[in-house]
């Protein structure tokens, strides 16, 4: 049993050292010429503006990871149509509370208003600061 986890210890060594050796191997031929043009932010060929430490609004990452969670969980339902027939019944049953509860998720982000780009700002009219 032993020697089992000894075999993955030493497979798992070699590997690192493997992916060491490659990188290493990688920095000592790579041609090194640093200059100020390579060493600019790239902006589609453009002159760069400005810094290149900006905040981006959070909203593209949430879209982002949405994205992502609803695509792998998508993924789920290929294995399952190729062998539905079977699974049967039970099968059927399970996918259909699989996919109830992603349309849960997706109702529940809707409903959030998560999945809007722009979000309308409503301001409020305070009638006692009003001059006329």
């Amino acid at each position: 049993m032993l020697t089992d986890f000894f075999i993955v210890f030493i497979f798992l060594i070699l590997g690192a050292l493997l992916v060491g050796a490659g990188l290493a191997f990688a920095f000592v031929i790579r041609p090194h010429h640093p200059t100020p043009d390579k060493l600019s932010t790239y902006e589609c060929g453009e002159r760069p503006s400005g810094s290149s430490w900006i905040q981006f609004n959070i909203r593209f990452y949430v879209i982002a990871l949405i994205f992502v969670i609803f695509d792998v969980e998508v993924l789920f339902l290929f294995p399952w149509a190729v062998v539905a027939q079977k699974l049967g019944t039970t099968g059927f049953i399970e996918m259909l509370v699989f996919v109830a509860i992603l349309l849960v998720g997706l109702a529940y982000l809707w409903a959030k208003g998560d999945l809007e780009w722009v979000k309308a700002v409503t301001i409020k009219h305070d009638a006692s600061r009003d001059p006329r």
